[in-house]
C-alpha cells in the first residue's frame, strides 16, 4: 500500500557474492519503519543459526539474549569492519579509507555483508563499521540493532544518517567522535598513515 505509513526494507540475501561462492557469510535482513522511523529489525544468519532482533525502545537481542555494544574506548584498540562494492571496485574511494583506518585501528574485517557487520557491532563483536554507497535494505535492520544495543550511527562526516546518505559510520558510541574526526582528515586529503615505500619501486622494496 503506497499510502501506508509503514515501509518494509527486505534483503532476502545480503551477501549474495558470498553465497554464490559458498562462502559462509550471508543473511536475511528485514527492517520496518513507521513514518520514516525504524521500529523493528531482524537479521538472521542461517550459517550460525543466529537471529538478531530489535524493537524500537525494547532493546536488541541475539537468540532472545539481550546484547550490548562493546566498551572499547578508542580507534587504536578497536576492531572495525567495512565493505566494497561487488562491481567497479577500482572506482571506489573506500580503498583509500581502508588503508588509512587499517593503520590506525587494531584490525579491520570485511565479511561481505553489511547487515552481519552491523549486527556484530550491536553484539560487541565489532567496535565500528563504515561504508560508502549502501542501500536502505542493506542497513535498515542493522541500524536499529546498533541503536537499541546502545551504539551510535551518523554519516561519515558526523551528520544525521538517512537512506539518501552517501556513507555511514556505526559504532559503540565510545569511539564515535574520534572515528569521525579521523575520517575528516582522510576526506581533507591528509595522509595520516603513510603509504609504505610510496616513492620506491616495488623491486627495490622486496
Amino acid at each position: 500500500d503506497r499510502q501506508s505509513d509503514y515501509c518494509w526494507y527486505v534483503d532476502p540475501l545480503d551477501g549474495t557474492t558470498n553465497f554464490a561462492h559458498s562462502y559462509p557469510a550471508f543473511c536475511v535482513s528485514i527492517g520496518l519503519a513507521h513514518a520514516g522511523e525504524l521500529i523493528a529489525g531482524v537479521v538472521f544468519d542461517p550459517v550460525r543459526n543466529e537471529m538478531f532482533s530489535a524493537e524500537k525502545g525494547a532493546g536488541a537481542y541475539l537468540n532472545n539474549r539481550r546484547i550490548r555494544v562493546s566498551n572499547v574506548p578508542s580507534l587504536g584498540v578497536s576492531l572495525l569492519a567495512t565493505g566494497f562494492p561487488s562491481r567497479k571496485r577500482h572506482e571506489d574511494v573506500n580503498v583509500y579509507f581502508f588503508h588509512q583506518l587499517g593503520g590506525k585501528a587494531h584490525g579491520i574485517r570485511r565479511s561481505g555483508s553489511a547487515a552481519i557487520d552491523l549486527a556484530n557491532v550491536a553484539s560487541g563483536r565489532l567496535d565500528g563499521f563504515w561504508e560508502f554507497g549502501l542501500h536502505p535494505w542493506d542497513v535498515a535492520a542493522g541500524l536499529l540493532l546498533v541503536s537499541e544495543a546502545g551504539g551510535r550511527y551518523t554519516d561519515m562526516r558526523g551528520g544525521p544518517f538517512d537512506f539518501n546518505s552517501p556513507h555511514l559510520i556505526a559504532d559503540n558510541g565510545h569511539l564515535h567522535e574520534e572515528f569521525v574526526a579521523f575520517v575528516a582528515k582522510i576526506f581533507a586529503g591528509e595522509i595520516t598513515v603513510p603509504i609504505p615505500g610510496l616513492h620506491r619501486p616495488v623491486q627495490d622494496r622486496y
